[in-house]
């Protein structure tokens, strides 16, 4: 009987426990969340300017790109379709004429790469980073900003 007991008590001691962690981790969630709004209505009321993101560059979207893979025995193929961010509104023009060296540029890169360059989250910005420096070397009105990748298929 004093077995039972006792693991009645210890089984009513964790559950006051994991009630009592559960409700000091409520607490201190809502404590911390009043924080934030104190010090945001504080720095307002100094006149501190608020944090505001960078907007967006112009945007120019390319049609879809389909290639070989370099992978032994050619049976990988990647989709992708990407837009370019880009810094000025004077470059989109740019882009427009230079449409068909900005499209061969990136022809030129995307069969060059394996499945295993390519698969991870690193290797998509390696290849992000590798395009944009490529179409950076020969735009003169400004730059590419940042490429958003819309479609990126591997099959």
């Amino acid at each position: 009987m004093s077995n039972k007991i006792l693991v009645i008590l210890i089984g009513f001691l964790v559950v006051l426990m994991l009630g009592l962690g559960g409700g000091l981790f409520m607490m201190w969630s809502k404590m911390s969340a009043l924080d934030n709004q104190f010090k945001a209505q504080k720095s307002e009321q100094s006149g501190q300017p608020a944090v505001l993101e960078e907007p967006l560059g112009p945007i120019v979207s390319l049609d879809t790109f389909i290639v070989n893979l370099a992978d032994k025995g050619g049976t990988r193929y990647l989709r992708l379709t990407i837009d370019l961010e880009l810094g000025t509104k004077e470059l989109e023009k740019e882009i427009e004429k230079r449409l068909p060296q900005v499209r061969d540029s990136i022809l030129m890169i995307l069969p060059t790469k394996r499945f295993a360059d390519i698969n991870t989250a690193a290797g998509k910005i390696a290849l992000r980073n590798e395009i944009m420096e490529k179409l950076n070397s020969f735009l003169s009105m400004g730059k590419v900003t940042n490429i958003f990748f819309k479609e990126f298929v591997v099959q």
